[in-house]
């Protein structure tokens, strides 16, 4: 296996394992779609962390060996997984934050733009290379994150932007030296993990459907999945926790 999953606390880590570069083939590709769209019923976990293995990469992007060996007969059956996976952890039913723990490049950038939280080691470096051997990039992804011109220079030249600069444009939340970054990955994911399960996921689904519409409706619609919320436990037991100065108890009902 690739991909290694670790849960502890409400908290998964799923981390691309695949040396020395994790770079990705098809195979994992659908590894990782799998395992994300598995995550809708993992009702133990509250948030996942995603990240790579080792110091050298987040994700290198596709391995180029199995690219050069790949006909255009392929092409569409790879390309329908590779929109599945990015798909899958975008929708994934919790908070995902990607730990970025290296370059991330290609389709390595675009997981981590599909991610909801991005925090990066000093070193990472993000960048969409495809036009250097061919291909196109993930901009449909990372239009949502960049400005156009900061995109397509980076697109048309193939040069990546560094971790500080990543940071300066608000795509990365946070920067720190790479041996901190786990940790700080998890903390960030325990006080997430502390909120109430059923509240995560309707404010996931409401973030999610309604980045793209018109203010007002994607504003009426956030205000019927608060009105969901009114009606569990969850929301009595967050207020009741409030108005009485203690940590909630939550039940995920």
């Amino acid at each position: 296996m690739t991909l290694k999953i670790e849960k502890q606390n409400a908290i998964a880590t799923v981390t691309i394992d695949r040396p020395p570069v994790n770079a990705l083939t098809l195979a994992l590709y659908g590894e990782i779609a799998e395992t994300f769209e598995a995550a809708k019923a993992w009702d133990d976990v509250n948030v996942i962390v995603f990240t790579g293995a080792g110091e050298k990469a987040f994700c290198a992007g596709l391995d180029l060996n199995e690219f050069l060996a790949a006909t255009i007969q392929d092409d569409p059956k790879r390309a329908a997984i590779v929109r599945r996976s990015f798909a899958a952890v975008r929708h994934a039913p919790v908070p995902v934050i990607a730990a970025v723990n290296g370059p991330a490049f290609g389709a390595g950038c675009v997981y981590a733009s599909v991610a909801d939280i991005r925090i990066a080691a000093e070193h990472a470096r993000f960048g969409m290379p495809e036009i250097n051997v061919g291909r196109c990039g993930g901009a449909a992804h990372m239009t949502r994150h960049l400005p156009q011109g900061l995109l397509r220079r980076m697109y048309f030249t193939g040069q990546p932007i560094d971790a500080r600069e990543a940071w300066r444009v608000g795509f990365v939340q946070e920067v720190v030296p790479f041996a901190e970054l786990a940790p700080t990955a998890q903390a960030m994911a325990a006080v997430i993990a502390a909120k109430a399960p059923i509240g995560l996921r309707m404010a996931k689904e409401a973030l999610n459907r309604v980045e793209f519409m018109q203010t007002e409706d994607g504003y009426e619609l956030e205000q019927s999945f608060s009105t969901r919320l009114m009606t569990t436990e969850d929301a009595r037991e967050a207020t009741r926790a409030v108005v009485e100065k203690r940590p909630p108890v939550f039940v995920g009902r």
